[in-house]
């Protein structure tokens, strides 16, 4: 190396940290806006299940999307002055604040949308408002998109992947070859209705999507757009019927399961989109009771959906991981792989994660 190319290389070096130096100051809004945003508190009834302040709360969740943003050596600190709350990142790229401040933003609309449906009597006592906090706010590889969180990731785990819908899709990107601390970063979730609700909630929030629509189609035309860098839109995996069918309402494209279609969710922004079973669906579908006790008929429509599933995450984590690949080709390549040439290690997957049976009972059963 001459010793003018080492000096170019010192300086892009020194411009790289410059760049991640000076810290990102981000006005977040009054007092009162922050409070409505993070759910503050996220768990009190009458004794806060963790009491922590509202600063303590932003930090929490902002300190998540550093996380899985990859900014592992990264910090943010929430103050509050003249009733409004800021947030300081250090260790972060110039530019930060702009998606936080879009999904805030947003958020708005949400929260003007939960206010109507509570105004028009359509709100239940046990339900909480809640943003998808604590995603990958910059460097997502895919988006999820879902129903409503369940209530106990906010009232227990303050944390928007913490239930076990995402654990299980996690488990199958990372058998499909996703690092389990990349994860996160293919899971960044919208929820078609920004509540946390119980499980048997499904039926009743589906009647209140209309409350949401500005929300829904700002957040999904955000969250798919391509990165600063360019490049294709992120890919989504739609799961489950409700909302399969809100796609086809919202964008006029029909998904079936492994179905693959392309919406428009920005002028110029096309987004290649995969009908999904829902995470949680393989344990109603592989319910003995759904079938007369019949284990056997059981069984059999569990492993189907299990390699429905697992095809399904082969497709995420692929055009998550390499997004010029082509959608249809990859789809075709990960049906090919995991419902015929490795079809053995789909049914043993279905035997230890649903049934619970040990790797060499699992291997058993599969290979008779």
């Amino acid at each position: 190396m001459s010793w003018k190319t080492g000096m170019m290389v010192v300086a892009g070096m020194l411009l790289v940290q410059a760049a991640h130096a000076k810290d990102v100051k981000v006005d977040l809004g009054s007092k009162e806006r922050v409070i409505r945003l993070f759910a503050y508190p996220n768990n009190c009834n009458v004794i806060c299940y963790r009491n922590w302040t509202l600063q303590q709360t932003v930090e929490h969740y902002l300190g998540q999307s550093l996380q899985r943003d990859g900014y592992a050596d990264a910090k943010v600190k929430a103050t509050i002055s003249k009733g409004r709350v800021h947030a300081t990142f250090r260790g972060v790229p110039q530019g930060y604040d702009k998606p936080l401040k879009a999904l805030l933003k947003t958020g708005d609309l949400a929260y003007t949308g939960a206010s109507k449906a509570n105004a028009d009597g359509k709100w239940a006592y046990n339900w909480y408002f809640f943003l998808p906090l604590g995603m990958a706010l910059e460097n997502r590889k895919s988006v999820e998109l879902l129903h409503f969180p369940p209530d106990y990731s906010l009232t227990r785990a303050q944390d928007y992947l913490e239930s076990a819908t995402t654990d299980r899709w996690a488990s199958l990107l990372e058998t499909n070859g996703v690092a389990k601390n990349a994860t996160p970063g293919y899971q960044t979730i919208i929820d078609i209705a920004p509540i946390a609700a119980p499980a048997s909630a499904g039926s009743t929030l589906e009647n209140i999507y209309g409350y949401f629509t500005d929300y829904q189609s700002g957040m999904v035309a955000q969250l798919t757009a391509p990165g600063s860098a360019g490049g294709p839109s992120k890919p989504m995996v739609a799961f489950g019927g409700p909302v399969r069918d809100w796609i086809k309402s919202q964008y006029g494209v029909s998904l079936s399961v492994l179905g693959l279609g392309s919406i428009t969710a920005a002028p110029g922004q096309s987004v290649s989109v995969l009908g999904s079973n829902h995470p949680s669906y393989i344990w109603y579908a592989a319910d003995p009771a759904n079938y007369g006790g019949d284990q056997a008929k059981a069984d059999a429509m569990g492993l189907k959906v299990m390699g429905q599933d697992i095809t399904a995450a082969c497709w995420q984590a692929t055009m998550g991981g390499q997004p010029t690949s082509d959608p249809t080709a990859t789809l075709n390549t990960c049906t090919q792989k995991w419902q015929v040439t490795d079809k053995v290690q789909t049914c043993e997957l279905f035997y230890t994660s649903i049934r619970n049976l040990t790797p060499q009972q699992a291997q058993t059963k599969c290979q008779a």
